[in-house]
């Protein structure tokens, strides 16, 4: 009840802003949105570009997953290694998106591989170094106990390395799944062949701000709902893990 109190408080406060304004070119109503959006969900277009940008985000994702975490790992269980990548990560982090942009363009063109790309070059430190904190933060004591009392490397794996460096994971995989649609559409608005990004491009284009709005929304709405399930499957992952301890 109190959500359904809060968006429609939204969107009276949208619609108030809007009459004030008094310009559909800056802030559309409410009404014109959703006219908006009524009509692009009567279009194949729109259901093949958010199926686009969907695929993309998930592929991106698992790529920052798969190689940033055992990257971070690495770093982390060794000061030396760890002095040793860090610039290396630290420049991925500097470069600006608009160089990335430039390096793709010149190399594929406008199409699919360079928002994945770029997405994942923006993501990829994150995951790094919040996977290389959590190597960090074992407690070398628990170590040096399980050495005194010959606990098997196995154990010392499971129960110390991975209890230590788990929460770490999950706040990178929190944190990758929140962001990995808006760098995407970014993205996609700079570079891509197809997805919610260039739908907002050619709107853009055509001065169409109601479907820009429209089109926001709908990226909001997938942000947020995969966000939610996402977490709430990662969270009951981590406890059924840490029960099997």
């Amino acid at each position: 009840m109190k959500t359904l109190i809060g968006i429609a408080t939204l969107l009276l406060a949208w619609q108030i802003i809007s009459l004030m304004i008094g310009a559909t070119l800056i802030l559309p109503t409410p009404y014109q949105t959703f006219e908006a959006l009524i009509k692009l969900f009567g279009e194949v277009d729109t259901f093949s570009a958010i199926l686009s940008t969907i695929w993309k985000s998930f592929l991106t994702l698992l790529l920052v997953m798969g190689i940033g975490i055992p990257i971070g790992v690495v770093m982390g269980s060794n000061d030396s290694l760890y002095e040793f990548i860090r610039p290396g990560v630290m420049v991925i982090q500097s470069v600006p998106i608009i160089s990335w942009l430039a390096l793709v363009i010149f190399l594929w063109g406008i199409g699919w591989r360079g928002p994945i790309l770029i997405s994942f070059l923006s993501l990829l430190p994150t995951a790094i170094f919040t996977s290389a904190s959590g190597m960090k933060n074992v407690d070398k004591s628990l170590l040096e106990m399980a050495k005194v009392y010959n606990v098997s490397k196995k154990d010392v794996l499971k129960d110390v390395y991975l209890g230590s460096i788990m929460p770490f994971i999950l706040a990178t995989f929190e944190v990758s799944v929140g962001s990995v649609w808006k760098v995407m559409i970014m993205a996609e608005y700079l570079c891509g062949g197809s997805g919610i990004g260039v739908l907002i491009s050619w709107a853009r284009q055509y001065v169409d701000v109601p479907q820009i709005y429209a089109l926001t929304l709908i990226a909001v709405i997938i942000g947020l709902s995969t966000e939610r399930i996402s977490r709430f499957y990662a969270k009951k992952a981590f406890k059924k893990w840490e029960l099997s301890l």
